[in-house]
């Protein structure tokens, strides 16, 4: 039984993972409509999505348990303004042939979490960890030397979803429930953008061709069902393999923009990628061994 629970749990992991990596792919469909249209719309059809889930599973207590602490709804939306902020950069990096950048961010995401439990929860890093930190560094060095500027995508998309995760952390809100709060909480600003561009005559939700509408009504759906299934995978797995899953989904992200799409692959950006794959078996490794160890 304990096995196949484990196999059920890989199963949903790929499958969270995979539909993560593949985003670039759906998105590029989109291509044509401005990030930050895409970004309201995927954020009112997933409030929508997530909505109609929380009604069939009868979990809207879990909600309204939420808005009890006022400390809880600040943790909300700041955790909103992040993920939207990551979701939008996400987005411009599509439409704009910057998927490798996206997939070095994600790729630093795991070491940007190492920092912040250092600065922010004051945890002490081992050799392991600070050798991965420092082979990240040297990465971010390196690629500042190559193109001669801040790999702002890189760098905003791992800051963005490594703060939010640390955020996230602090909120006692499952994943299903906090998307619905997260997206809630995105809608003010999406209808003020909407009201802003109607004034100068362009329609934000409207006015779309049947098959982009279908993807824009799509993308709300899409957001949610790998959370689904990454959370089912979180409840049959433990820390260690669900660590493991997560380079799949920028490794998709790097194989589509490379093969797929044709981005450029310079040598200094390889030899980035090299640094950062480096430090994440170093990470890696030292995070199974934390594992292993008995308490």
């Amino acid at each position: 039984m304990t096995g196949n629970r484990h196999l059920a749990g890989i199963a949903f992991g790929l499958l969270a993972y995979a539909m993560w990596g593949f985003f670039p792919l759906f998105f590029r469909q989109l291509a044509h409509v401005s990030p930050m249209d895409v970004l309201s719309n995927r954020a009112v059809w997933a409030c929508v999505f997530v909505g109609l889930l929380l009604s069939l599973r009868r979990q809207w207590h879990k909600v309204a348990a939420v808005f009890r602490s006022a400390r809880q709804v600040l943790l909300l939306l700041i955790a909103s303004l992040l993920i939207g902020s990551n979701w939008l950069v996400f987005l411009w990096a599509v439409a704009n042939q910057q998927v490798v950048a996206s997939s070095l961010g994600y790729f630093l995401t795991p070491l940007v979490n190492v920092l912040l439990g250092l600065l922010v929860l004051k945890e002490r890093l081992n050799r392991l960890e600070w050798l991965s930190v420092a082979l990240a560094l040297a990465a971010m060095a390196n690629e500042i030397v190559a193109i001669g500027h801040l790999p702002w995508v890189s760098l905003v998309l791992a800051g963005t979803f490594g703060t939010y995760g640390l955020v996230r952390k602090q909120l006692p809100v499952d994943a299903v429930s906090g998307l619905w709060l997260e997206t809630l909480a995105m809608l003010p600003v999406c209808a003020l953008y909407a009201w802003w561009q109607a004034a100068s005559g362009h329609a934000v939700f409207t006015g779309h061709d049947p098959a982009t509408t279908v993807l824009l009504v799509g993308s709300g759906a899409l957001t949610a069902l790998p959370l689904l299934a990454f959370a089912a995978a979180t409840q049959r797995l433990d820390l260690a393999s669900v660590g493991m899953l997560m380079y799949i989904n920028p490794t998709l992200q790097f194989v589509t923009a490379i093969w797929v799409f044709g981005e450029p692959m310079r040598l200094a950006q390889l030899l980035s990628f090299g640094l950062i794959w480096l430090g994440l078996l170093v990470f890696s490794y030292s995070a199974w061994r934390k594992y292993r160890k008995p308490a």
